[in-house]
Protein backbone atom coordinates (compact mmCIF):
# COMPACT_ATOMS: atom_id res chain seq x y z
CA UNK A 1 0.00 0.00 0.00
CA UNK A 2 1.27 3.33 -0.82
CA UNK A 3 0.22 5.67 1.93
CA UNK A 4 0.95 9.90 1.68
CA UNK A 5 1.86 10.38 5.24
CA UNK A 6 5.26 8.26 3.95
CA UNK A 7 5.27 8.53 0.75
CA UNK A 8 8.41 10.16 -0.94
CA UNK A 9 6.26 12.31 -2.85
CA UNK A 10 5.98 16.08 -3.47
CA UNK A 11 3.57 17.90 -5.39
CA UNK A 12 4.51 21.14 -7.15
CA UNK A 13 1.56 23.64 -8.43
CA UNK A 14 3.56 25.35 -10.59
CA UNK A 15 5.37 24.15 -13.90
CA UNK A 16 8.84 23.67 -14.54
CA UNK A 17 10.50 26.65 -15.90
CA UNK A 18 12.18 24.39 -19.15
CA UNK A 19 8.87 22.26 -19.63
CA UNK A 20 7.91 22.18 -23.31
CA UNK A 21 5.09 19.44 -22.75
CA UNK A 22 2.63 18.05 -21.38
CA UNK A 23 4.00 15.09 -20.12
CA UNK A 24 7.23 16.75 -19.03
CA UNK A 25 5.00 19.62 -17.00
CA UNK A 26 2.66 17.12 -15.30
CA UNK A 27 5.54 14.30 -14.53
CA UNK A 28 7.25 17.18 -12.38
CA UNK A 29 4.92 18.42 -10.96
CA UNK A 30 2.76 15.24 -9.96
CA UNK A 31 6.29 13.71 -8.20
CA UNK A 32 6.95 11.46 -11.11
CA UNK A 33 10.18 12.82 -12.28
CA UNK A 34 13.05 15.44 -11.43
CA UNK A 35 15.85 16.76 -13.69
CA UNK A 36 19.35 15.95 -12.53
CA UNK A 37 21.23 17.51 -15.80
CA UNK A 38 20.10 17.73 -19.20
CA UNK A 39 18.97 15.27 -20.91
CA UNK A 40 19.17 13.15 -17.50
CA UNK A 41 16.32 12.44 -14.98
CA UNK A 42 15.59 10.29 -11.58
CA UNK A 43 12.49 8.61 -11.08
CA UNK A 44 10.86 8.87 -7.71
CA UNK A 45 8.45 6.14 -6.45
CA UNK A 46 5.63 6.75 -8.46
CA UNK A 47 7.54 7.52 -11.69
CA UNK A 48 9.61 4.12 -11.01
CA UNK A 49 6.32 1.93 -10.21
CA UNK A 50 4.82 3.34 -13.91
CA UNK A 51 8.15 2.78 -15.51
CA UNK A 52 8.48 -0.89 -13.81
CA UNK A 53 4.51 -1.52 -14.69
CA UNK A 54 5.92 -0.48 -18.45
CA UNK A 55 8.33 -2.90 -18.59
CA UNK A 56 6.38 -5.24 -16.69
CA UNK A 57 3.66 -5.55 -20.06
CA UNK A 58 6.70 -5.30 -22.06
CA UNK A 59 8.70 -8.27 -20.54
CA UNK A 60 5.89 -10.57 -20.37
CA UNK A 61 4.61 -9.99 -24.06
CA UNK A 62 8.06 -10.66 -25.02
CA UNK A 63 7.99 -14.17 -23.08
CA UNK A 64 4.87 -15.04 -24.54
CA UNK A 65 5.99 -14.34 -28.07
CA UNK A 66 8.48 -17.53 -26.84
CA UNK A 67 11.97 -14.72 -26.57
CA UNK A 68 14.31 -15.26 -24.08
CA UNK A 69 15.56 -12.26 -21.82
CA UNK A 70 19.02 -11.65 -21.77
CA UNK A 71 21.15 -8.86 -19.81
CA UNK A 72 23.87 -6.80 -21.07
CA UNK A 73 26.60 -4.17 -19.12
CA UNK A 74 25.94 -0.38 -20.76
CA UNK A 75 29.72 -0.08 -20.03
CA UNK A 76 31.37 -1.66 -23.66
CA UNK A 77 34.99 -2.37 -24.85
CA UNK A 78 35.80 -0.08 -28.50
CA UNK A 79 36.69 -3.15 -30.22
CA UNK A 80 33.30 -4.70 -31.29
CA UNK A 81 32.02 -1.25 -32.48
CA UNK A 82 35.40 -0.91 -34.82
CA UNK A 83 34.49 -3.83 -36.22
CA UNK A 84 31.56 -2.50 -37.54
CA UNK A 85 32.61 0.87 -37.38
CA UNK A 86 30.04 2.06 -35.72
CA UNK A 87 32.87 3.59 -33.07
CA UNK A 88 33.62 6.25 -36.16
CA UNK A 89 29.95 5.61 -37.36
CA UNK A 90 28.18 7.49 -34.49
CA UNK A 91 30.50 10.24 -34.31
CA UNK A 92 28.98 12.94 -31.35
CA UNK A 93 26.21 10.94 -30.56
CA UNK A 94 29.09 8.50 -28.54
CA UNK A 95 29.79 8.82 -24.83
CA UNK A 96 33.16 7.51 -25.09
CA UNK A 97 35.52 7.39 -21.97
CA UNK A 98 38.75 5.36 -20.86
CA UNK A 99 40.18 3.53 -17.85
CA UNK A 100 43.05 4.13 -15.77
CA UNK A 101 44.88 2.11 -18.43
CA UNK A 102 43.86 4.01 -21.31
CA UNK A 103 41.72 1.69 -22.71
CA UNK A 104 38.81 3.31 -24.95
CA UNK A 105 35.44 2.59 -23.93
CA UNK A 106 31.73 3.89 -24.65
CA UNK A 107 28.52 3.58 -22.92
CA UNK A 108 26.09 1.99 -25.20
CA UNK A 109 23.83 3.44 -27.07
CA UNK A 110 22.49 0.14 -29.07
CA UNK A 111 24.02 -3.15 -28.03
CA UNK A 112 23.48 -4.51 -31.91
CA UNK A 113 27.45 -6.02 -31.22
CA UNK A 114 26.70 -7.56 -28.04
CA UNK A 115 23.86 -9.25 -28.83
CA UNK A 116 25.79 -11.04 -32.64
CA UNK A 117 28.77 -11.52 -30.28
CA UNK A 118 26.66 -13.14 -27.60
CA UNK A 119 24.89 -15.71 -30.41
CA UNK A 120 28.26 -16.02 -31.45
CA UNK A 121 29.79 -17.44 -28.72
CA UNK A 122 27.42 -20.03 -27.74
CA UNK A 123 25.87 -21.11 -31.25
CA UNK A 124 27.86 -22.51 -34.19
CA UNK A 125 24.96 -25.03 -35.53
CA UNK A 126 21.57 -23.90 -37.75
CA UNK A 127 19.83 -26.33 -35.23
CA UNK A 128 20.20 -23.69 -32.90
CA UNK A 129 18.00 -21.50 -34.83
CA UNK A 130 15.65 -19.45 -34.88
CA UNK A 131 16.69 -17.48 -31.69
CA UNK A 132 15.13 -14.75 -30.69
CA UNK A 133 16.67 -12.37 -27.55
CA UNK A 134 16.01 -9.20 -26.14
CA UNK A 135 17.16 -7.11 -22.81
CA UNK A 136 15.27 -4.06 -20.84
CA UNK A 137 18.24 -1.55 -20.81
CA UNK A 138 19.42 1.99 -19.92
CA UNK A 139 20.96 3.22 -23.24
CA UNK A 140 23.08 6.39 -24.26
CA UNK A 141 23.51 8.77 -26.17
CA UNK A 142 24.74 12.83 -26.10
CA UNK A 143 21.77 14.10 -27.59
CA UNK A 144 22.67 17.76 -29.30
CA UNK A 145 19.52 18.75 -27.62
CA UNK A 146 18.00 17.25 -25.08
CA UNK A 147 14.33 18.37 -24.77
CA UNK A 148 10.66 17.12 -24.00
CA UNK A 149 11.67 15.84 -20.63
CA UNK A 150 12.02 12.18 -20.96
CA UNK A 151 11.17 12.39 -24.54
CA UNK A 152 14.12 12.98 -25.65
CA UNK A 153 17.34 12.24 -23.58
CA UNK A 154 20.79 11.32 -23.06
CA UNK A 155 20.29 8.64 -20.81
CA UNK A 156 16.82 6.25 -21.30
CA UNK A 157 15.62 2.50 -20.90
CA UNK A 158 14.99 0.72 -24.05
CA UNK A 159 13.98 -2.75 -24.63
CA UNK A 160 15.59 -4.13 -27.42
CA UNK A 161 15.54 -7.69 -29.02
CA UNK A 162 17.26 -8.90 -32.08
CA UNK A 163 16.26 -12.31 -33.84
CA UNK A 164 18.79 -15.03 -35.36
CA UNK A 165 18.26 -16.88 -38.06
CA UNK A 166 19.91 -18.71 -41.38
CA UNK A 167 18.21 -17.36 -44.12
CA UNK A 168 15.76 -14.54 -45.48
CA UNK A 169 12.71 -16.38 -45.06
CA UNK A 170 13.36 -17.59 -41.25
CA UNK A 171 14.00 -13.37 -40.90
CA UNK A 172 10.23 -12.69 -42.45
CA UNK A 173 8.74 -14.93 -40.04
CA UNK A 174 10.46 -13.89 -37.08
CA UNK A 175 9.89 -9.95 -38.00
CA UNK A 176 6.27 -10.83 -38.33
CA UNK A 177 6.55 -13.02 -34.72
CA UNK A 178 8.00 -9.43 -33.26
CA UNK A 179 4.96 -7.02 -34.83
CA UNK A 180 2.81 -9.01 -33.07
CA UNK A 181 4.30 -9.16 -30.24
CA UNK A 182 4.72 -5.02 -30.51
CA UNK A 183 0.67 -4.69 -31.38
CA UNK A 184 0.18 -6.74 -28.37
CA UNK A 185 2.56 -4.51 -26.26
CA UNK A 186 1.12 -1.55 -27.23
CA UNK A 187 -2.69 -2.52 -26.97
CA UNK A 188 -2.19 -3.33 -23.10
CA UNK A 189 -0.60 -0.38 -23.06
CA UNK A 190 -3.57 1.60 -23.70
CA UNK A 191 -2.21 3.19 -26.18
CA UNK A 192 -3.01 4.74 -29.76
CA UNK A 193 -0.53 4.01 -32.22
CA UNK A 194 -0.05 3.69 -35.88
CA UNK A 195 2.67 1.74 -38.11
CA UNK A 196 4.31 3.19 -40.85
CA UNK A 197 6.67 2.53 -42.86
CA UNK A 198 10.14 4.02 -42.41
CA UNK A 199 13.82 3.83 -43.78
CA UNK A 200 16.73 2.39 -41.89
CA UNK A 201 19.01 4.69 -41.42
CA UNK A 202 22.35 4.17 -39.97
CA UNK A 203 20.98 0.69 -38.73
CA UNK A 204 21.07 -0.67 -42.30
CA UNK A 205 18.81 -3.39 -43.31
CA UNK A 206 15.52 -3.81 -45.82
CA UNK A 207 12.12 -3.51 -44.44
CA UNK A 208 11.45 -1.14 -41.40
CA UNK A 209 8.51 0.06 -39.77
CA UNK A 210 7.85 2.13 -37.16
CA UNK A 211 5.45 2.22 -34.44
CA UNK A 212 3.92 6.17 -34.10
CA UNK A 213 2.05 7.40 -30.98
CA UNK A 214 -0.02 10.24 -32.16
CA UNK A 215 0.58 13.39 -30.34
CA UNK A 216 0.37 17.20 -31.37
CA UNK A 217 3.50 18.31 -29.65
CA UNK A 218 5.98 14.62 -31.10
CA UNK A 219 9.08 14.91 -33.02
CA UNK A 220 7.85 12.84 -35.57
CA UNK A 221 5.89 13.23 -39.03
CA UNK A 222 4.09 11.04 -40.18
CA UNK A 223 1.86 11.00 -43.43
CA UNK A 224 -1.31 8.68 -43.82
CA UNK A 225 -3.65 8.06 -46.57
CA UNK A 226 -7.64 7.90 -44.88
CA UNK A 227 -8.87 6.23 -47.81
CA UNK A 228 -6.48 3.48 -48.37
CA UNK A 229 -4.72 3.27 -44.84
CA UNK A 230 -1.37 3.91 -46.17
CA UNK A 231 0.74 5.06 -43.53
CA UNK A 232 5.07 6.33 -43.95
CA UNK A 233 7.30 7.99 -41.82
CA UNK A 234 7.67 11.29 -44.10
CA UNK A 235 11.29 9.80 -44.84
CA UNK A 236 9.94 7.08 -46.27
CA UNK A 237 7.43 8.77 -47.86
CA UNK A 238 7.19 8.03 -51.80
CA UNK A 239 6.59 10.43 -54.77
CA UNK A 240 4.46 9.07 -57.36
CA UNK A 241 5.36 10.70 -60.19
CA UNK A 242 3.41 11.80 -63.50
CA UNK A 243 5.14 14.24 -65.73
CA UNK A 244 4.23 15.65 -69.22
CA UNK A 245 7.93 15.45 -71.03
CA UNK A 246 8.31 17.74 -74.07
CA UNK A 247 9.42 15.39 -77.01
CA UNK A 248 12.08 18.13 -78.31
CA UNK A 249 12.87 21.03 -75.25
CA UNK A 250 14.09 24.28 -77.52
CA UNK A 251 17.68 24.66 -76.93
CA UNK A 252 18.94 26.52 -73.12
CA UNK A 253 18.24 30.07 -73.26
CA UNK A 254 20.21 32.79 -71.26
CA UNK A 255 18.37 35.49 -69.87
CA UNK A 256 18.73 38.57 -67.55
CA UNK A 257 17.56 38.07 -64.79
CA UNK A 258 19.27 41.23 -61.89
CA UNK A 259 18.31 40.90 -58.07
CA UNK A 260 15.73 37.85 -58.78
CA UNK A 261 18.26 35.50 -55.88
CA UNK A 262 15.02 34.25 -54.65
CA UNK A 263 12.07 31.53 -56.40
CA UNK A 264 9.26 34.35 -55.49
CA UNK A 265 11.49 37.20 -57.18
CA UNK A 266 12.43 35.14 -60.20
CA UNK A 267 8.76 34.19 -60.56
CA UNK A 268 7.66 37.67 -60.82
CA UNK A 269 10.19 38.60 -63.27
CA UNK A 270 9.27 36.00 -65.38
CA UNK A 271 5.27 36.62 -65.54
CA UNK A 272 6.93 40.26 -66.26
CA UNK A 273 9.51 38.90 -69.39
CA UNK A 274 7.72 35.79 -71.01
CA UNK A 275 3.82 36.09 -70.10
CA UNK A 276 1.79 35.59 -66.86
CA UNK A 277 1.33 32.00 -66.05
CA UNK A 278 5.04 31.00 -64.66
CA UNK A 279 4.95 29.67 -60.81
CA UNK A 280 7.57 28.52 -58.27
CA UNK A 281 7.16 24.94 -60.01
CA UNK A 282 8.73 25.46 -63.11
CA UNK A 283 11.48 26.83 -61.45
CA UNK A 284 14.57 24.45 -60.24
CA UNK A 285 16.25 24.88 -56.26
CA UNK A 286 19.31 23.78 -56.10
CA UNK A 287 20.42 23.58 -52.65
CA UNK A 288 23.56 23.27 -52.06
CA UNK A 289 24.88 21.70 -48.99
CA UNK A 290 28.00 19.29 -47.13
CA UNK A 291 27.82 16.16 -47.19
CA UNK A 292 30.85 14.44 -45.11
CA UNK A 293 32.79 16.98 -46.15
CA UNK A 294 32.09 16.98 -50.27
CA UNK A 295 29.72 19.01 -51.78
CA UNK A 296 26.54 17.68 -53.42
CA UNK A 297 23.47 19.74 -54.92
CA UNK A 298 19.96 18.57 -54.08
CA UNK A 299 17.63 19.25 -57.36
CA UNK A 300 14.02 20.27 -55.87
CA UNK A 301 10.83 21.77 -58.13
CA UNK A 302 11.41 25.49 -56.77
CA UNK A 303 7.95 25.26 -55.23
CA UNK A 304 8.98 22.96 -52.69
CA UNK A 305 11.61 22.75 -49.90
CA UNK A 306 14.31 20.41 -48.94
CA UNK A 307 13.96 18.48 -45.93
CA UNK A 308 17.09 18.09 -44.72
CA UNK A 309 15.91 14.78 -42.13
CA UNK A 310 14.56 13.29 -45.69
CA UNK A 311 17.54 13.59 -47.50
CA UNK A 312 20.13 12.42 -44.76
CA UNK A 313 17.41 9.16 -43.98
CA UNK A 314 17.94 8.54 -48.17
CA UNK A 315 21.51 8.82 -48.12
CA UNK A 316 22.81 6.02 -46.15
CA UNK A 317 26.44 5.89 -45.21
CA UNK A 318 26.13 10.31 -44.43
CA UNK A 319 27.05 11.05 -40.97
CA UNK A 320 27.37 14.66 -41.16
CA UNK A 321 24.56 16.96 -43.34
CA UNK A 322 24.42 20.67 -43.35
CA UNK A 323 23.31 23.46 -45.35
CA UNK A 324 26.02 25.57 -47.76
CA UNK A 325 27.32 28.52 -45.62
CA UNK A 326 28.43 31.81 -46.80
CA UNK A 327 31.96 30.15 -45.64
CA UNK A 328 31.77 27.81 -47.77
CA UNK A 329 30.79 30.05 -50.84
CA UNK A 330 33.95 32.06 -50.12
CA UNK A 331 35.63 28.56 -50.64
CA UNK A 332 34.22 27.97 -53.93
CA UNK A 333 33.66 32.07 -55.84
CA UNK A 334 32.83 29.99 -59.18
CA UNK A 335 29.29 29.20 -57.46
CA UNK A 336 27.48 31.89 -57.62
CA UNK A 337 24.82 32.24 -54.85
CA UNK A 338 20.88 32.72 -55.86
CA UNK A 339 21.96 31.63 -59.47
CA UNK A 340 23.58 28.33 -59.95
CA UNK A 341 22.12 25.74 -62.04
CA UNK A 342 22.97 22.24 -62.18
CA UNK A 343 24.26 22.04 -65.96
CA UNK A 344 27.94 22.86 -64.84
CA UNK A 345 27.64 20.58 -61.83
CA UNK A 346 31.01 18.63 -63.68
CA UNK A 347 33.07 21.65 -64.06
CA UNK A 348 32.67 22.36 -60.09
CA UNK A 349 32.97 19.04 -58.95
CA UNK A 350 29.30 18.62 -57.45
CA UNK A 351 27.68 15.46 -57.14
CA UNK A 352 23.91 15.89 -58.22
CA UNK A 353 20.60 13.91 -56.39
CA UNK A 354 17.50 15.13 -57.40
CA UNK A 355 13.46 14.73 -56.22
CA UNK A 356 11.90 12.61 -58.51
CA UNK A 357 9.84 15.50 -59.78
CA UNK A 358 13.04 16.38 -61.66
CA UNK A 359 12.27 13.30 -63.64
CA UNK A 360 14.41 12.91 -66.80
CA UNK A 361 13.09 15.08 -70.25
CA UNK A 362 11.70 17.70 -68.05
CA UNK A 363 12.85 21.01 -68.54
CA UNK A 364 13.46 23.68 -65.78
CA UNK A 365 14.16 27.54 -65.36
CA UNK A 366 17.69 27.61 -62.93
CA UNK A 367 20.76 29.85 -62.71
CA UNK A 368 23.18 30.13 -65.15
CA UNK A 369 25.81 30.36 -62.87
CA UNK A 370 26.50 33.49 -63.44
CA UNK A 371 25.85 36.30 -61.46
CA UNK A 372 22.52 38.19 -62.08
CA UNK A 373 21.65 35.57 -65.32
CA UNK A 374 19.31 32.83 -65.46
CA UNK A 375 18.35 30.09 -67.84
CA UNK A 376 14.89 28.40 -69.48
CA UNK A 377 14.49 25.01 -71.06
CA UNK A 378 17.58 23.54 -69.09
CA UNK A 379 16.40 20.00 -69.47
CA UNK A 380 17.19 16.67 -67.24
CA UNK A 381 19.14 13.97 -69.93
CA UNK A 382 20.16 16.96 -72.42
CA UNK A 383 22.05 19.50 -70.20
CA UNK A 384 22.16 17.64 -67.10
CA UNK A 385 22.24 14.51 -65.65
CA UNK A 386 21.97 13.20 -61.77
CA UNK A 387 23.81 10.65 -59.53
CA UNK A 388 20.11 9.42 -58.01
CA UNK A 389 17.00 10.66 -57.24
CA UNK A 390 16.50 10.96 -53.77
CA UNK A 391 13.49 11.07 -51.82
CA UNK A 392 14.08 14.72 -50.74
CA UNK A 393 11.44 17.30 -51.48
CA UNK A 394 9.65 18.09 -48.01
CA UNK A 395 5.77 16.51 -48.03
CA UNK A 396 2.45 18.32 -47.51
CA UNK A 397 -0.26 17.35 -47.09
CA UNK A 398 -2.75 16.71 -50.01
CA UNK A 399 0.23 14.86 -51.22
CA UNK A 400 -1.02 12.26 -53.54
CA UNK A 401 -1.22 8.82 -51.71
CA UNK A 402 1.33 6.84 -53.77
CA UNK A 403 -0.94 3.68 -53.63
CA UNK A 404 -4.07 5.25 -54.10
CA UNK A 405 -3.79 8.39 -55.58
CA UNK A 406 -5.60 9.89 -53.04
CA UNK A 407 -4.70 12.91 -50.91
CA UNK A 408 -2.69 12.05 -47.57
CA UNK A 409 -3.31 13.86 -44.37
CA UNK A 410 0.46 14.94 -42.49
CA UNK A 411 0.10 14.48 -38.56
CA UNK A 412 2.56 14.51 -35.86
CA UNK A 413 3.15 11.64 -33.05
CA UNK A 414 6.23 10.27 -30.83
CA UNK A 415 7.85 7.04 -32.01
CA UNK A 416 7.34 4.38 -29.41
CA UNK A 417 8.92 1.27 -31.20
CA UNK A 418 11.35 0.75 -34.31
CA UNK A 419 11.29 -2.47 -36.14
CA UNK A 420 13.87 -3.68 -38.40
CA UNK A 421 15.02 -6.27 -40.89
CA UNK A 422 18.98 -5.86 -40.60
CA UNK A 423 19.85 -9.05 -42.80
CA UNK A 424 23.87 -9.52 -42.12
CA UNK A 425 25.61 -6.40 -41.76
CA UNK A 426 27.05 -7.30 -38.24
CA UNK A 427 26.55 -11.07 -38.48
CA UNK A 428 29.42 -9.83 -41.66
CA UNK A 429 31.27 -8.01 -40.02
CA UNK A 430 31.72 -10.24 -36.67
CA UNK A 431 31.76 -12.97 -38.06
CA UNK A 432 28.40 -14.94 -36.74
CA UNK A 433 28.07 -18.17 -38.82
CA UNK A 434 26.41 -21.51 -38.19
CA UNK A 435 27.02 -24.67 -40.14
CA UNK A 436 23.59 -25.46 -42.46
CA UNK A 437 22.39 -29.06 -43.05
CA UNK A 438 25.11 -30.08 -45.58
CA UNK A 439 27.92 -28.44 -43.37
CA UNK A 440 28.32 -25.60 -45.29
CA UNK A 441 28.88 -22.41 -42.99
CA UNK A 442 26.47 -19.86 -43.35
CA UNK A 443 26.13 -16.04 -42.37
CA UNK A 444 23.34 -15.30 -40.17
CA UNK A 445 20.53 -13.01 -40.75
CA UNK A 446 19.23 -10.53 -38.18
CA UNK A 447 17.11 -8.35 -37.21
CA UNK A 448 16.29 -5.64 -34.48
CA UNK A 449 13.33 -4.36 -32.69
CA UNK A 450 13.16 -1.79 -30.59
CA UNK A 451 10.78 0.20 -27.71
CA UNK A 452 11.37 3.11 -26.01
CA UNK A 453 10.45 1.96 -22.88
CA UNK A 454 11.18 5.67 -20.74
CA UNK A 455 9.67 7.26 -23.50
CA UNK A 456 6.69 4.97 -23.12
CA UNK A 457 5.59 6.66 -19.92
CA UNK A 458 5.72 10.29 -21.32
CA UNK A 459 4.05 9.20 -24.43
CA UNK A 460 0.95 7.52 -22.69
CA UNK A 461 1.18 10.91 -20.83
CA UNK A 462 0.81 13.16 -23.61
CA UNK A 463 -2.20 10.66 -24.72
CA UNK A 464 -3.92 10.21 -21.81
CA UNK A 465 -3.42 14.10 -19.91
CA UNK A 466 -6.52 16.56 -19.32
CA UNK A 467 -7.18 19.98 -17.78
CA UNK A 468 -6.49 18.79 -14.06
CA UNK A 469 -3.68 16.37 -14.61
CA UNK A 470 -2.42 12.86 -15.60
CA UNK A 471 -4.58 10.27 -16.28
CA UNK A 472 -2.75 6.83 -16.08
CA UNK A 473 -4.81 2.91 -17.96
CA UNK A 474 -5.07 1.00 -15.04
CA UNK A 475 -2.02 -1.32 -16.22
CA UNK A 476 0.37 1.43 -16.18
CA UNK A 477 -1.13 3.51 -13.32
CA UNK A 478 1.04 3.24 -9.41
CA UNK A 479 -2.46 1.68 -8.07
CA UNK A 480 -5.56 0.69 -9.11
CA UNK A 481 -7.36 3.00 -6.82
CA UNK A 482 -6.57 6.24 -4.53
CA UNK A 483 -8.60 6.62 -1.62
CA UNK A 484 -8.43 10.04 0.20
CA UNK A 485 -9.73 10.65 3.43
CA UNK A 486 -10.72 14.03 4.70
CA UNK A 487 -12.03 15.63 7.93
CA UNK A 488 -10.29 16.31 11.22
CA UNK A 489 -12.50 13.26 13.31
CA UNK A 490 -10.44 9.98 13.24
CA UNK A 491 -13.87 8.12 11.73
CA UNK A 492 -12.79 8.82 8.04
CA UNK A 493 -9.52 7.74 8.82
CA UNK A 494 -10.18 4.61 10.19
CA UNK A 495 -13.13 3.60 7.47
CA UNK A 496 -10.36 4.62 4.56
CA UNK A 497 -7.79 2.38 6.19
CA UNK A 498 -10.00 -0.74 6.63
CA UNK A 499 -11.36 -0.36 2.53
CA UNK A 500 -7.50 0.14 1.67
CA UNK A 501 -6.87 -3.29 3.67
CA UNK A 502 -9.94 -5.28 2.25
CA UNK A 503 -9.23 -3.98 -1.31
CA UNK A 504 -5.66 -4.71 -0.99
CA UNK A 505 -6.65 -8.33 0.11
CA UNK A 506 -8.83 -8.61 -2.68
CA UNK A 507 -5.85 -8.05 -5.05
CA UNK A 508 -6.38 -4.40 -5.75
CA UNK A 509 -3.08 -2.38 -5.90
CA UNK A 510 -3.65 1.23 -3.20
CA UNK A 511 -3.12 4.70 -2.26
CA UNK A 512 -4.00 5.92 0.73
CA UNK A 513 -3.86 9.66 1.45
CA UNK A 514 -4.34 9.47 5.44
CA UNK A 515 -2.47 12.74 5.56
CA UNK A 516 -3.53 14.70 8.39
CA UNK A 517 -2.40 18.16 7.69
CA UNK A 518 -3.30 18.42 4.26
CA UNK A 519 -6.59 20.35 3.53
CA UNK A 520 -9.38 18.38 1.61
CA UNK A 521 -9.08 20.76 -1.52
CA UNK A 522 -4.95 19.94 -1.48
CA UNK A 523 -6.37 16.12 -1.50
CA UNK A 524 -8.72 16.79 -4.47
CA UNK A 525 -6.19 18.42 -6.44
CA UNK A 526 -3.25 15.79 -5.52
CA UNK A 527 -5.38 12.68 -6.44
CA UNK A 528 -6.33 14.63 -9.78
CA UNK A 529 -2.88 15.47 -10.50
CA UNK A 530 -1.67 12.05 -9.67
CA UNK A 531 -3.52 10.22 -12.22
CA UNK A 532 -4.55 7.14 -10.81
CA UNK A 533 -7.70 5.98 -12.64
CA UNK A 534 -10.05 5.09 -9.63
CA UNK A 535 -10.64 7.72 -6.75
CA UNK A 536 -12.52 7.07 -3.72
CA UNK A 537 -14.26 9.51 -1.04
CA UNK A 538 -14.33 9.02 2.87
CA UNK A 539 -15.99 12.22 4.54
CA UNK A 540 -18.33 14.23 5.03
CA UNK A 541 -20.62 11.09 3.15
CA UNK A 542 -20.11 9.54 6.08
CA UNK A 543 -22.85 11.14 8.27
CA UNK A 544 -25.21 9.63 5.33
CA UNK A 545 -23.51 6.07 5.31
CA UNK A 546 -22.08 7.01 2.04
CA UNK A 547 -18.36 7.49 0.33
CA UNK A 548 -17.68 9.10 -3.00
CA UNK A 549 -16.22 6.71 -5.86
CA UNK A 550 -15.17 9.01 -8.62
CA UNK A 551 -13.49 7.43 -12.20
CA UNK A 552 -10.76 9.54 -13.48
CA UNK A 553 -11.27 9.01 -16.79
CA UNK A 554 -14.19 10.20 -17.40
CA UNK A 555 -14.99 12.07 -14.43
CA UNK A 556 -18.09 10.00 -12.97
CA UNK A 557 -19.09 10.75 -9.32
CA UNK A 558 -21.30 8.28 -7.78
CA UNK A 559 -22.39 8.20 -3.96
CA UNK A 560 -22.16 4.69 -2.71
CA UNK A 561 -23.81 2.70 0.57
CA UNK A 562 -20.87 1.55 3.51
CA UNK A 563 -22.27 -1.83 3.19
CA UNK A 564 -22.27 -2.48 -0.34
CA UNK A 565 -19.29 -0.16 -1.61
CA UNK A 566 -16.59 -2.37 -1.13
CA UNK A 567 -17.72 -5.26 -3.52
CA UNK A 568 -19.15 -2.77 -6.45
CA UNK A 569 -16.14 -0.55 -6.41
CA UNK A 570 -13.16 -4.27 -6.76
CA UNK A 571 -16.06 -5.44 -9.61
CA UNK A 572 -15.98 -2.10 -10.74
CA UNK A 573 -12.13 -2.18 -11.28
CA UNK A 574 -11.40 -5.85 -12.12
CA UNK A 575 -13.90 -5.48 -15.27
CA UNK A 576 -12.25 -1.90 -16.24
Amino acid sequence: MLRMSTLLLRTLRDDPADAEVASHRLLVRAGYVRRIAAGIYSWLPLGYITLRNIERIIREEMDNAGFQEVHFPALLPREPYEQTNRWNEYGADLFRLQDRKGNDYLLGPTHEEMFTLMVKGEYSSYKDLPLSIYQIQTKFRDETRPRSGIIRGREFVMKDSYSFDLDDEGLATSYEKHRNAYVSTFDRLGMKYNIVSAVSGAMGGSRSEEFLAPCPTGEDTYVLCEKCGYAANVEAMVTKVEVTVDAAPPAMEVFDSPNTPTIDSLVDLLNATFGPGHTGGHTLKNVLCVADGKTISVLVPGDREVDLKRLQANLPGVQELRLFEDADFAKHPGLVKGYIGPQDAPKFGITVYADPRVAVGTHWITGANEKDKHVRFVTHGRDFTVEKFVEVAEVRAGDLCPDCQSPVIIDRAIEIGHIFQLGRKYAEALDLTVLDKDGKSRVVTMGSYGIGVSRAVAAIAEQTYDEFGLNWPREVAPADIHIVATGKDDEPFNVAEKYAADMEAAGLRVMLDDRRDASPGVKFKDAELIGIPFIMVVGKGLADGKIEFRTRRTGEKVELPLDSALQTIITEITQS
